[in-house]
């Protein structure tokens, strides 16, 4: 019974721990979905104050695509939690494409620039971006369509 309190006890501390962290206009992780010419979920974490990693793993009628990205993030004046981003990223796309011959693996190069919002008081984040992508394969090039509105839930 006494192990039971105990870990009753951390859980609930952990848990006032992570609300608090997650309450103000800022936060540190961040899980959720993203949604534009499909659906992907989304992991978002800072590695530095205004530097975070994004791994997005879409879904969509073509095929599947997973994509990393490095954004550096920066303040909009008089807009309290909202905030700027840009920066560069890679992809592998599994794709099922008319003019393909079966399934393709293909490699790309991406560029991201959006904007974020933390919901003050409140565990939630969005985002809007656009993701141009460059590809490495036949038939493939520049893709302006990716990017997204995404909706997570902060750490």
């Amino acid at each position: 019974m006494k192990k039971w309190v105990v870990m009753f006890s951390i859980f609930f501390v952990t848990s006032g721990i992570v609300n608090a962290q997650s309450m103000g206009r800022s936060y540190k992780t961040a899980l959720g979905v993203k949604v534009w010419d499909g659906g992907g979920i989304s992991f978002k974490t800072f590695v530095a104050p205004n530097n975070a990693m994004e791994v997005i793993g879409y879904f969509y009628r073509n095929g599947t695509r997973l994509t990393g990205l490095y954004e550096i993030h920066g303040d909009i004046a008089d807009a309290a939690g909202l905030k700027w981003y840009i920066g560069p990223g890679a992809h592998l796309g599994f794709y099922n494409y008319k003019g393909y011959s079966g399934d393709k693996v293909v490699a790309g190069v991406d560029g991201v620039l959006g904007l974020d919002y933390k919901v003050n008081r409140a565990p939630i984040n969005f985002s809007i971006d656009w993701q141009p992508s460059f590809e490495f394969a036949e038939g493939r090039g520049f893709v302006g369509s990716w990017g997204g509105l995404g909706i997570r839930y902060a750490f």
